[in-house]
């Protein structure tokens, strides 16, 4: 496991998607993106860096394990993810484990 990874522990959730989100630190990872932009591919995970700490309950929607919120499009999801991904880079940052390009 990376540390970028192993960071994830206990971290608050920063895709927290309306009515899906559980807020439960002990089960949040590193969801990585599904875009085939971000490098994700057949048995491959996009890098680290195009991930966000996210609970149990949110990445089963990211991931389409889950039902997306009603009302709630894929494009919006998308955009929730770039949201996180940059809070996520924050607390990466802060952390020591990434160098936020200003």
């Amino acid at each position: 496991m990376t540390k970028i990874r192993a960071s994830a522990r206990d971290q608050e959730c920063t895709l927290r998607f309306p009515l899906v989100c559980n807020h439960r630190t002990d089960t949040t990872v590193l969801c990585h993106s599904n875009q085939l932009k971000d490098g994700k591919g057949m048995g491959l995970k996009a890098p680290d860096t195009r991930a966000a700490y996210g609970c149990s309950a949110c990445h089963d929607v990211l991931d389409g394990r889950a039902s997306r919120p009603a009302g709630m499009t894929h494009e919006q999801m998308l955009e929730r993810f770039e949201e996180a991904v940059t809070l996520t880079h924050q607390v990466l940052a802060r952390k020591g484990l990434l160098k936020v390009e200003a």
